[in-house]
């Protein structure tokens, strides 16, 4: 439709009746969700974006003369929702299983003769790329989309479908015909590479913490507690197949995903089915040099075995199915120059060194700059200035140097030295015996100890003040509005107005924020004080032991020992802390503040299955954070240990667990998965 068109279109439609105005309604939401497509998924736009934008100005000006048109799956509808305090949680229709993996050509040999093994020889392969994003599930009823969720533990994920409308890429009504009754529908949520340092520079700009590749992107774009963020980050979606099906159902992947495709769903363009183990081979090889040519992360290969029926005959292990496999990329490496090495100085006074590289691309992602840990560190890998260096990105996400390029190290390269003074407040650093790292102790006055430790204080995982970003927090340090947090609490509106880019109606949302802050839970006030070694987890432990900021500040060596799960080091650091008249006077101004120190001790429950049970947590978990599995595990009367013995009750163990679990069958504690400790919760 062309816009001279348009205009007389839409002053016909104002006087429509009731069955005028509906079949309009629906021609404009059949011709936006084809433009949606063509734009978004085949990236082919058929009309200017003006032509688009008439559509959309028509349809949101018929469903408002009739509001009893509107329906969910409408465009117009995509940024609606409610911001929500947390995710509910919702149990998949069939669960959403992990993926083993090949390393290597011969592993994946060897899954192919396992594969043989049990269905014979001739099988063909469907060849997937794994886009390194966020795996979710999409219900659709009757052709609709009624429910979206992440993958969670596989079990249960959390409900995110009012952030999945406002994906451009998901359509709210599936095209064409034939559909299931009911479809769950799996597919990754992704950012593409293209926009991701585009996000980054603005969150910079805004004053908030950058995101450290892609894939976190896409995740923390996609779970917000508002959804009208989430519409204003362009990500993309890839389906890659389905779950439970009620109605119609395919013979093999391929046709379901050609299938998926035709029903309006985006499916990769680059799926290829192989009918031999050297067309998979060869696609992964393609792949692993072409990586980049896609504007998307992706990590590695999907193999699956087309035939539905020899996957029901494969089955599925507890956490993988047997038919497909995950060929996983090698660690991309490149070389760079390095133009500095440099120290930072972090809120715990702790002096970082890291380099600053000529930037380069590497695994899509374009790299400065790289940490280099401590001044040991330096010396091990003998990195200088002026070296040609390797650079990978650790598990394809955080940037290392592996080594320099010996032979084309200058004649005149002299080893780096670390800085005496803080690069900060110039004050002489210290080193203590048995420790790597080098610290600043003006932990009072060195400016950059006072951003990093306001920028902690106000984050999520401390006092949660939304609205004091980075950047505010360097403008109210130069303007000397604030010493440290506790001064954050004292601020007027009327002075938050005067600060850089804020105007009324921002200087009233923080000062709201800041207000809201003053009634946290006791333990993300100790999160926040820098308190050494105490993070949100550690908090939880001393709160729930010593509910009083006092309690804990008068509580002796031994007793800060006997919290369970706290060792000797951490409790020393807080003992210290407590006796320091610095952080004395800190705590006694965020009483005069109002900050909430102590916390209501609630009542313990008497009966169940957890009462009077130790239990150790290691390995991430799907379905909530460490510290929520943690808080929930005490509401029922257990208590959390941090380290396994004999009077171990069991161990939790979730994904990548750790030296607890080694620790745990050793001494014969019974492990049990998070389902049967989500079982165990009630």
């Amino acid at each position: 439709m062309s816009a001279e068109a348009a205009q007389p279109a839409r002053a016909e439609a104002t006087t429509r009746g009731g069955a005028e105005a509906r079949a309009r309604v629906e021609e404009l939401r059949e011709q936006i969700r084809h433009h949606d497509y063509a734009y978004y998924v085949l990236d082919q736009p058929e009309i200017p974006d003006a032509e688009y934008d008439e559509l959309v100005q028509e349809l949101q000006a018929l469903e408002a003369r009739h509001p009893e048109l509107v329906t969910p799956d409408s465009p117009t509808q995509r940024v609606a929702g409610k911001p929500t305090e947390l995710f509910a949680p919702v149990r998949h229709l069939s669960p959403m299983l992990s993926l083993d993996n090949a390393f290597s050509k011969e592993e994946l040999l060897a899954w192919k003769k396992r594969v043989e093994r049990a269905i014979g020889s001739g099988a063909t392969y469907v060849c997937e790329l794994k886009v390194d994003g966020l795996a979710v599930s999409l219900v659709y009823e009757r052709g609709v989309f009624v429910r979206g969720a992440t993958r969670g533990d596989g079990e249960v994920g959390e409900d995110v479908t009012p952030n999945l409308r406002t994906v451009r890429w998901l359509p709210a009504r599936l095209s064409g015909s034939g559909h299931p009754r009911v479809m769950e529908v799996r597919g990754e949520v992704f950012l593409r590479v293209s926009l991701f340092e585009r996000l980054n520079e603005e969150l910079i700009a805004r004053g908030q913490r950058p995101f450290a590749n892609p894939r976190n992107a896409a995740a923390g774009s996609l779970r917000q507690k508002d959804p009208a963020v989430t519409a204003k980050r362009p990500l993309g979606l890839w389906c890659y197949g389905t779950g439970h099906v009620e109605g119609r159902r395919e013979d093999r992947h391929s046709e379901e995903l050609a299938a998926l495709a035709r029903w309006g769903l985006p499916v990769s363009p680059e799926v290829r089915t192989a009918r031999t183990i050297d067309e998979v081979l060869a696609y992964c090889r393609t792949w692993q040099e072409r990586r980049h040519e896609v504007d998307h992360a992706i990590d590695g290969v999907v193999v699956k075995v087309d035939s539905l029926s020899h996957r029901e005959e494969l089955g599925a292990t507890s956490h993988a199915p047997r038919w497909a496999v995950a060929f996983k990329f090698p660690p991309e490496e490149r070389t760079t120059v390095v133009k500095a090495i440099e120290v930072h100085t972090g809120r715990t006074g702790r002096v970082t060194p890291y380099a600053v590289l000529e930037p380069v691309l590497v695994g899509g992602v374009t790299i400065g700059y790289a940490g280099l840990h401590n001044e040991d560190e330096v010396r091990r890998k003998d990195v200088r200035e002026r070296d040609t260096v390797i650079v990978r990105r650790a598990g394809e996400v955080i940037p290392e140097i592996v080594g320099p390029v010996l032979p084309k190290r200058s004649a005149g390269s002299r080893p780096w030295r670390f800085p005496e003074q803080c690069p900060s407040c110039g004050t002489k650093l210290e080193r203590r015996a048995g420790e790597a790292d080098w610290r600043c102790p003006n932990r009072r006055g060195c400016p950059s100890q006072g951003i990093e430790w306001l920028f902690h204080f106000a984050s999520s995982d401390a006092m949660d003040i939304p609205h004091l970003g980075y950047a505010t927090g360097v403008a109210l340090l130069e303007r000397a509005m604030v010493s440290d947090p506790a001064d954050v609490y004292f601020l007027k509106e009327e002075e938050l107005r005067r600060l850089p880019g804020f105007a009324e109606k921002s200087a009233r949302n923080l000062f709201d924020a800041i207000q809201a802050a003053k009634d946290r839970p006791l333990w993300r006030l100790l999160a926040g004080l820098n308190i050494p070694h105490v993070g949100p987890h550690v908090a939880r432990l001393m709160s729930n032991a010593m509910p009083s900021i006092d309690q804990l500040g008068a509580a002796s060596l031994g007793e800060l020992e006997g919290i369970e799960g706290i060792g000797p080091e951490i409790a020393r650091g807080a003992y210290e802390w407590f006796r320091h008249p610095g952080h004395r006077t800190l705590v006694a101004k965020l009483k005069r503040a109002g900050v909430r120190t102590v916390d209501e001790r609630p009542g313990r429950p008497e009966r169940g299955p957890l009462v009077g049970k130790t239990i150790v947590l290691t390995g991430a978990l799907g379905s909530m954070s460490r510290d929520d599995a943690t808080a929930a595990a005490q509401g029922k009367g257990a208590r959390v240990s941090g380290s396994v013995s004999r009077k171990t009750d069991f161990v939790v163990a979730g994904k990548d667990p750790g030296s607890k679990l080694d620790r745990a069958r050793e001494l014969g504690v019974e492990v049990v998965d998070e389902k049967e400790f989500l079982r165990r919760l009630g």
